[in-house]
């Protein structure tokens, strides 16, 4: 807490359960009664949406802080017009790449401290560069690394086995004692087509049946790749035949099937529909007439309900692919009720620590995982993953 108050430049990390929230909270209390003027911001929607809901106050994506300009393709806000304030704060800023970054710097007032808040150990950013983990390793920044895991939550074995496979352990994969619940459970299956037709089984009958969770609305559904027998692609088409076998209006384009209920993702970032990629929303209706349809997506900002609708016209849905499943590069900086991951030899490209660790926190109620020990152990023990050649740590240090 002292660092934080006395430093200029702060950076704050650690993984789930280690009280990432709760020393933020304290911060921007105290702050916010020396009447300093305070900005938050993340990197999506749905990461600004959960900061603001988990500090009580407006939390901005970078973008919007930033007031992007599409006509320009640049941003409003910059070192001829900076920010206006005294503290920014940076969540989810593991998903902040380079260009992004060097963007933001250059709109803080000389005056401002900055707060970058992230886990280091989730998969790097999407674009280019390293960023947080360059700022750690260079030394030049003061870091506070929380690594205590409190005792509520401890109690979640999502958060225990998310930890053991970040410290390189295989976490135990028991079942729990009959009759006993968890928010953890490890179904094997030995080929992918075994591991379809459970993770079917478990997304459409076990999981609402047992825990009550909306199958479409509330179980997503995160695969370590796009191809294969259980990748994300193919295992849309499956979940959406259970899910949604029979809409009575639907258009094929672009080798996707959309109807009336399907869960779709936008896959590129549309500044004047405002929709960003990662988005999730709901196919609401489709008007054959005038070529187009229209998805309901949940609003972006915190305190406001319901959702807004976005028209799209049949030329537009290259930028929307069915949600039912999506890979954990996808998933960064969101969270659901339940997720279940498949994990299996055949994904060995793409079996790293980082990525299984990732997929896990994001199940903020129940996880499932649905595979073999063995991809799972190639998984825990691949901890390089693909290695990033960055010069920003270097540069930071003065070496």
């Amino acid at each position: 807490m002292e660092q934080a108050l006395a430093s200029k430049l702060l950076v704050i990390t650690g993984g789930p359960g280690v009280g990432k929230t709760t020393l933020i909270n304290a911060i921007l209390q105290i702050l916010a009664a020396k009447k300093l003027r305070i900005q938050l911001c993340a990197p999506t929607g749905r990461a600004a949406k959960r900061m603001a809901e988990a500090t009580g106050l407006e939390a901005k994506t970078i973008h919007r802080l930033l007031e992007f300009d599409p006509a320009s393709y640049g941003f409003r806000r910059g070192a001829e017009l900076p920010l206006e304030c005294d503290l920014l704060v940076v969540d989810e800023s593991s998903m902040v790449d380079v260009p992004l970054m060097a963007s933001l710097l250059a709109a803080i007032p000389p005056e401002a401290a900055l707060l970058l808040v992230g886990d280091v150990d989730q998969l790097p950013s999407v674009g280019p560069g390293q960023v947080l983990a360059d700022v750690i390793a260079s030394g030049a920044v003061p870091v506070t690394r929380l690594t205590e895991v409190f005792r509520q939550a401890a109690s979640s074995r999502i958060i225990t086995t998310a930890h053991a496979i970040n410290s390189g352990t295989i976490p135990d994969l028991r079942a729990p004692a009959d009759g006993a619940s968890s928010d953890f459970y490890f179904l094997p299956a030995e080929t992918p087509e075994q591991a379809v037709a459970l993770i079917l089984k478990v997304v459409g009958e076990r999981i609402p049946a047992r825990f009550g969770f909306d199958p479409v609305g509330e179980v997503q559904v995160l695969c370590p790749m796009a191809r294969g027998g259980c990748g994300s692609r193919s295992l849309n088409i499956e979940l959406q035949q259970l899910l949604n076998p029979d809409p009575a209006e639907q258009v094929e384009r672009f080798g996707w099937r959309f109807a009336p209920g399907d869960k779709v993702m936008q896959i590129a970032n549309d500044y004047e529909k405002e929709v960003f990629n990662g988005d999730v929303g709901t196919i609401d209706a489709i008007d054959s007439d005038n070529s187009e349809l229209s998805v309901l997506f949940p609003a972006s900002e915190a305190g406001v309900a319901g959702s807004r609708a976005v028209i799209y016209g049949w030329g537009e849905l290259d930028h929307l692919v069915p949600a039912y499943a999506c890979t954990i590069h996808k998933s960064q900086g969101s969270e659901y009720p339940a997720v279940v991951i498949p994990l299996l030899t055949q994904h060995y490209a793409m079996l790293q620590r980082n990525l299984v660790y990732t997929g896990l926190t994001r199940g903020k109620q129940l996880v499932v995982l649905v595979g073999q020990k063995k991809a799972l152990a190639m998984a825990v023990k691949n901890h390089l993953g693909r290695r990033r050649c960055t010069k920003l740590a270097e540069w930071l240090s003065g070496s």
